[in-house]
């Protein structure tokens, strides 16, 4: 079984039954179900003149350009303050102006761009309050970031000397401008539209190509400074090393600078002075909280991209282990490794999680923007009121089913109603032992009603054909709503009628289903008898007597709905053809408490029989006790001498319900009460 097990699990992840289908607008598998937080609630606002939207395209492009400059700065100010010398017909200076003039642009544009309020999260457009924010935080240290100390070098010092160390050190003030690169990761490592996997990766590789870049310029810096070139850890090497090409002494610097962060050691180049070795303690310092930051990211991004395999492996485990100690049949064990192959596919989209998160107004939007125009068209709400909708939409839980596995049972407790919102189902029936398909249904069917509205067992059962989405509505949750409803439980119930409890959507080719014939013209569901027996019941016996007692039990219980929806039911005799059948005529007003007239002007006399089940005396359980079934006479005092008659004499004078509550008047006594007599 372990084997079938693990065969069977390794089906379900490669068949295309279990592939998504993201292009349903009505379905959870939509990736666009829900916006991102906040992503389009100040798009559309209006701002004063010449104030810009921080969330306008066009802005959005300026900063993508400005990162670009920022990762250009980044490199270049460490490169030059360690290996080059300014000179004023050099293009590297030439293009440091210009991306300082670029630089400029921004500080004077911040003026004019609209900022979230940290409180409300509104966008404030004022010119003063903007001015006074920029101007109290981060105006100070873009504009030094943007002073051209390039040209004060060339201004105040030598610049074919050595000297300006000073001013090379004020130019790495543009590394400032990194926080730009900073908030970009923020912003795309909250963005779905980016994988967060990779996006942190990417952010760990920049920071350590910039850690290694930075360290090597200033290990350099320091070895070329020094008095005795030879005492250095690259002259001790290469004694002439300032005679080589300046991409030469950059790669010797990286190359030292990535050994040392590895810590591997090979020890050709090593520190040779004081000052070398102090730069060396710090930056390997530096290396420990360094390697430790990425190595403890690294291992939560992987073991959270594994997490979920691994849970769904201890789950597959923990069902087959189940299966094999309680024995379970094939295809129930199919069944739970279906429910928990698709629950995995499902609960990476966290939408339980997403919804429950949320107000009640937005979940009712929401359900009602996904399932309102379905549950619309449903047979059984037709006709009703759009309040009775609005108040059954929320009610709805969406659950998804993978194929061959049952939704209902046959003559199981009736507690939910299903509406399909897509996929396909097979409604099964146990016919002489065997298990035979009396129909389909689809999307925008329902099924499960006969139970719920009845009070009733399932009359069949329900099985997924394909991978489908369905709506539960609890019993609960609908006859109270029906209750509050009164108008609209008559139309809920006169709909249920005329589609026959359910059958409306049953194949009628289907060899195994039902006739169900329905005349238009008249409205009413004529339901041929002698078909309905010979397939839904084996004949013993007489096969007239049998006919003619289907035909009561079928005209009582329809009698019974009659009464509790202020139904009339009319028995119809043979026709030409010979078939006997039943026939609803539905919201006929009835004239009297004991008769009521049809089109035709005949009267159909409506039956009080109440049938009980009487007891000798009260039991803790009734499972174990038997009964006897009476009809109720017309009053207790004949009630009494019927029951003593059937105990053997006994002489009763007082008799109580299920509940305890004495039976003071006949009236009271409910079809189908338990009765006990004291």
């Amino acid at each position: 079984m372990s084997f079938s097990y693990a065969k069977n699990c390794l089906q379900r992840f490669c068949v295309d039954e279990f592939q998504m289908n993201t292009e349903t607008s009505n379905g959870f598998f939509s990736n666009d179900l829900l916006p991102s937080l906040g992503a389009r609630i100040n798009y559309a606002t209006k701002l004063r003149k010449f104030i810009v939207s921080p969330f306008n395209p066009r802005y959005r492009c300026w900063e993508m350009f400005l990162v670009v400059l920022v990762i250009y700065s980044a490199w270049i100010s460490p490169f030059e303050f360690a290996f080059l010398s300014y000179n004023e017909d050099d293009a590297l200076f030439i293009i440091d102006h210009i991306v300082n003039c670029f630089f400029a642009i921004d500080i004077f544009l911040t003026f004019f761009v609209a900022y979230l309020h940290r409180e409300s999260y509104l966008l404030v457009d004022e010119p003063k309050k903007i001015a006074i924010r920029y101007l109290s935080s981060w105006f100070i240290f873009d504009v030094c970031s943007t002073v051209p100390f390039q040209s004060l070098i060339l201004l105040f010092t030598d610049h074919k000397e050595s000297g300006g160390v000073g001013f090379k050190l004020l130019s790495m003030l543009r590394l400032w401008r990194l926080r730009r690169v900073s908030a970009l990761f923020a912003r795309l490592e909250k963005d779905i539209r980016f994988n967060y996997f990779w996006t942190r990766c990417t952010k760990l590789i920049s920071v350590t190509l910039f850690a290694v870049h930075c360290a090597g310029c200033f290990n350099y810096m320091i070895a070329d400074r020094y008095p005795d070139p030879r005492k250095t850890w690259i002259g001790a090497v290469n004694p002439d090393f300032k005679k080589e090409s300046v991409g030469d002494r950059y790669i010797t610097s990286l190359y030292w600078s990535i050994v040392t962060m590895t810590t591997t050691g090979y020890g050709d180049l090593h520190a040779e002075n004081s000052r070398e070795m102090l730069f060396d303690i710090f930056y390997m310092l530096f290396n420990l909280g360094l390697t430790s930051y990425i190595i403890g990211n690294m291992t939560n991004l992987v073991v959270h991209w594994t997490s979920r395999t691994r849970n769904f492996r201890d789950t597959v485990k923990a069902a087959q282990e189940f299966a094999k100690r309680n024995q379970l049949p094939p295809r129930v064990q199919d069944q739970v490794l279906s429910h928990i192959c698709l629950k995995f596919r499902t609960e990476a989209l966290k939408q339980d999680e997403t919804l429950n998160g949320l107000p009640k107004a937005i979940r009712t939007s929401i359900a009602h923007h996904l399932f309102f125009p379905i549950v619309q068209n449903v047979r059984l709400f037709q006709g009703v009121s759009p309040n009775l909708l609005f108040q059954l939409v929320p009610e709805m839980e969406a659950e998804y089913f993978p194929p061959k596995q049952d939704v209902i049972l046959q003559n199981e407790a009736p507690t939910d109603l299903y509406i399909i919102v897509s996929g396909a189902v097979e409604l099964i029936a146990q016919i002489e032992g065997l298990e035979q398909t009396i129909g389909k249904a689809v999307a925008g069917d329902l099924f499960g009603e006969i139970g719920v509205l009845c009070g009733r067992p399932q009359p069949f059962a329900v099985r997924t054909t394909e991978i489908s989405q369905i709506l539960r509505l609890s019993r609960t949750a609908l006859m109270n709503i029906l209750r509050a409803n009164p108008e609209d439980e008559r139309i809920v119930m006169n709909n249920l009628l005329l589609g026959f409890g359910g059958f409306g959507y049953v194949d009628h080719q289907t060899n195994g289903g039902p006739d169900i014939k329905r005349h238009h013209d008249t409205a009413l569901t004529s339901i041929d008898i002698n078909n309905l027996e010979a397939r839904v019941k084996k004949q013993e016996g007489d096969d007239v007597q049998e006919i003619n007692k289907s035909m009561n039990n079928l005209s009582l219980n329809l009698e019974n709905k009659r009464e509790l929806n202020e139904q009339k039911v009319e028995l119809i005799g043979p026709d030409e053809k010979g078939t006997k059948s039943c026939q609803l005529n539905p919201e006929v007003p009835c004239c009297s408490k004991s008769c009521s007239t049809n089109s035709s002007g005949s009267k159909v006399t409506k039956s009080t029989n109440k049938r009980v089940t009487i007891h000798m005396q009260k039991k803790e359980s009734l499972h174990h006790q038997f009964g006897k079934l009476i009809i109720v006479p017309d009053s207790l005092e004949e009630l009494f001498r019927v029951a003593g008659q059937r105990f053997g004499g006994y002489n009763f004078k007082r008799a109580v319900n299920a509940e305890d509550a004495e039976i003071d008047e006949i009236d009271v006594i409910r079809d189908g009460d338990h009765l006990f007599f004291l």
